[in-house]
């Protein structure tokens, strides 16, 4: 996340201070829907030794959308240009119950049920690409992503799992078209993402993949 950050700001630097003085340089919004797949593990496993461990895994299916601004600049029939959604993107709030037991013989013991529950929110979603126009009006591009995970949780232990970030990477195709003071786009994108694991005492989420499919709809002005 650190190195992606600092080529972000290192581009819009060369953006701001020479870019916008020559021909070539393309500003905008967008506005994407899609949809994305994840799937993911919590496991819990007792203090003793001889504890059992529990695990649950599910895969979840959602809708999303949001809203990014975009700038690059045109060198060529190469496009470079960095795109952020500075709204974040909030997920549904699971819930298990588990039991707190962690005797080495559970069954022959008193279990007492706990409740934990997950929400998590992505922000600081930044996408750093390089696009190449096939035809007048047709291009592909190819990019790295990054983006923060923030949990917001409720465990039985009364511990939390923290933050953390994901890396991924981006294709897509798309149509441009000028218009008279400004420009039109429709784009389809790929997206991946690398997993992660999180650990709260004896609580383990592990998100064993992240990716989807976008349509992106941009309207913009060239300088």
């Amino acid at each position: 996340m650190k190195k992606l950050s600092l080529i972000i700001v290192s581009s819009l630097y060369l953006f701001t201070t020479s870019a916008f003085a020559e021909i070539g340089v393309n500003i905008g919004v967008s506005g994407t829907m899609g949809i994305f797949g994840a799937t993911g593990q919590e496991t819990h496993t007792g203090a003793a030794a001889a504890s059992v461990t529990s695990s649950d895994s599910a895969t979840e299916i959602a809708a999303v959308g949001y809203g990014s601004i975009f700038a690059e600049k045109e060198i060529g029939m190469v496009t470079v240009g960095v795109d952020y959604v500075p709204l974040p993107l909030e997920t549904e709030t699971a819930e298990t119950s588990k039991s707190d037991d962690q005797s080495a013989n559970p069954a022959a013991s008193a279990q007492t049920m706990v409740t934990n529950t997950v929400q998590v929110d992505f922000t600081n979603l930044y996408t750093l690409y390089i696009g190449l126009n096939v035809t007048e009006n047709a291009y592909i591009k190819a990019g790295v992503t990054s983006v923060d995970v923030e949990t917001n949780e409720t465990l039985g232990t009364g511990s939390s799992y923290g933050n953390t970030s994901l890396d991924g990477t981006m294709i897509g195709v798309g149509y441009h078209k000028d218009l008279d003071a400004m420009f039109i786009r429709f784009e389809g994108n790929y997206m991946e993402f690398d997993g992660t694991s999180l650990s709260a005492n004896d609580n383990t989420l592990t998100l064993n993949n992240l990716d989807g499919v976008t349509g992106k709809l941009s309207i913009g002005k060239s300088f």
